[in-house]
């Protein structure tokens, strides 16, 4: 089967360094596969700039199986590319077509400093976990499965939030940079569970105490986190975050 080639301009942003203003840079690729992911065309790109003496675009990826979220890129103005439900790993080039300019920019976000050219400092999510998404449970033998009886509605809401892969295409895509989308997946995952019992009423207080620390913005429910993640994780999880904030605030007076 023949396979289609294109030519293609790309505009992507280039900054040393956090401190760094930074500025778009115009990089002309050709004879690009169809087939190929839009990350092993940024690869192409970067051994051409190596050969050149150039310094090679700094781009975050890990698993290239869109599992780990860390290819973090707004392509086109839309975090992850115009493929729905997706990561930049898994988004292929015939998305494109010859002779597009494609725009090529790192996640904005205040709380996601840039490191390098697309690559940003997203260990404020980790802090967030670190404040409350964990349980308490006994060291020793693994418990059995069905130890604990689990609704079916209760245990399929637990596993959809749960996908979550924390890439915070969210983040970049709210006009607020909030992290509620994010947030809340972890906070239902285990608030659905009685397993997150014990910690229920300090993991919000205190997620949500983090979360604003590390200076997102706040949630105005224009739904673009959900439009954008590549798990399609609900915001209904928002809504059950918001019980549980203020139920644990009714509960700490």
């Amino acid at each position: 089967m023949e396979h289609t080639s294109m030519n293609l301009t790309l505009k992507v942003w280039r900054q040393r360094n956090s401190q760094d203003t930074g500025s778009f840079e115009t990089y002309e690729v050709k004879e690009v596969s169809e087939e190929m992911s839009f990350l092993e065309m940024f690869d192409v790109l970067n051994e051409r700039l190596i050969r050149e003496g150039k310094d090679p675009i700094a781009f975050d990826h890990d698993c290239r199986e869109g599992i780990c979220g860390m290819c973090s890129m707004v392509i086109d103005g839309k975090p992850h590319g115009p493929w729905k439900a997706n990561t930049v790993c898994q988004l292929h080039m015939r998305a494109f077509k010859d002779g597009d300019t494609i725009v090529v920019e790192p996640w904005r976000a205040n709380a996601f400093p840039v490191i390098k050219d697309l690559m940003v400092d997203r260990s404020s999510f980790d802090r967030i976990i670190q404040a409350g998404g964990y349980i308490s449970v006994n060291t020793g033998n693994a418990v059995d499965a069905n130890a604990i009886p689990i609704e079916k509605d209760k245990a399929d809401a637990a596993f959809a939030a749960a996908a979550c892969i924390g890439c915070g295409a969210c983040v970049a895509a709210c006009k607020n940079s909030s992290a509620m989308l994010f947030l809340s997946a972890k906070v239902s995952h285990l608030a659905l569970l009685p397993q997150g019992s014990p910690e229920r009423k300090s993991r919000a207080l205190n997620m949500v105490a983090q979360m604003d620390k590390e200076g997102f913005g706040s949630c105005t429910n224009t739904g673009a986190c959900e439009a954008v993640c590549p798990k399609e994780i609900s915001i209904e999880n928002i809504a059950r975050l918001n019980r549980e904030y203020m139920m644990a605030g009714a509960a700490s007076e």
